[in-house]
């Protein structure tokens, strides 16, 4: 049977890999230094498959075209789009994918009970994906199963829905016939506010009250807890791509217990989210 090895929360704002190209700057240390403790775990960790819970920004999916969940199911993976690599220095690259880790999630005769999933065959992954792997696997070596969760444009699936993400994620694993290694690597925000007059105050969050909430919610391993602290208006009121956090409940569901790291990091951008659990 397959192993979960581990689970991880991680930021992918796509201006942290250009600020860190040339040197890191103290209001980036911690940030950088944070990725660089999750990269290390993640070798430790040997996975033989990354499975990847990220949202989409309206590249792939818009509003013509907004499923809830949807599992990437391809050999190999590109990203990421043109305007990312002009406006933010991204490069492309290009990653495997793992088709039978992707088939199992999905199911081959009837899909699982508790959760709808969609599947793509074709994917240009955009910084949701990227950004993470960069930081963690720059040599794009381990095969993936990316998981885009609507995050963007309502109706949102509410947080139970992340939640029995989690915990279908875990028990899919733990049945799979295969003996790999997994690692679930889910990204999102705290609060943060793109386009407003509350986006990138220097460093401060557009909502500190938020942050601390949201990391002593997952600090506390009750997804009871951090379910009723993830409500539609509480999110948005944090701001407007803030609903992404809800990835990190998948996460919490996933490994089961309080994370081994959690913190909400300081950078010169907003506080990033960071959450940690060696399920070995």
């Amino acid at each position: 049977m397959a192993q979960l090895v581990s689970v991880s929360g991680v930021p992918h704002n796509p201006l942290l890999k250009r600020a860190m190209a040339n040197g890191i700057d103290d209001d980036l240390r911690a940030t950088y230094d944070n990725f660089q403790d999750f990269k290390g775990r993640l070798e430790d960790a040997r996975p033989d498959v990354l499975i990847m819970v990220g949202s989409d920004h309206f590249r792939k999916f818009f509003f013509d075209n907004s499923p809830g969940f949807i599992v990437g199911k391809a050999p190999r993976f590109q990203g990421t789009h043109p305007n990312e690599i002009r406006t933010f220095d991204l490069e492309p690259m290009e990653t495997p994918g793992d088709v039978d880790m992707a088939a199992s999630l999905i199911g081959t005769s009837y899909g699982p009970e508790s959760i709808d999933f969609g599947f793509s065959n074709e994917w240009l992954l955009d910084h949701g994906w990227t950004v993470p792997l960069w930081f963690l696997r720059p040599d794009y070596d381990i095969p993936i199963v990316p998981i885009h969760t609507n995050c963007n444009m309502p109706p949102v699936p509410g947080p139970r829905r992340f939640v029995a993400l989690g915990n279908y994620l875990r028990d899919a694993i733990a049945a799979d016939p295969s003996n790999k290694r997994v690692a679930i690597i889910t990204t999102g925000h705290l609060a943060t506010d793109i386009g407003g007059p509350r986006q990138f105050l220097g460093g401060d969050s557009p909502d500190p009250e938020f942050d601390r909430d949201a990391v002593a919610w997952m600090a506390s391993g009750d997804t009871e807890v951090a379910i009723e602290g993830c409500q539609f208006e509480r999110l948005t009121a944090a701001g407007n791509v803030t609903l992404q956090f809800l990835n990190m409940l998948t996460g919490l569901a996933a490994a089961g217990r309080a994370p081994d790291f959690a913190e909400g990091t300081a950078s010169r951008f907003a506080p990033g989210p960071f959450f940690y659990w060696d399920m070995r």
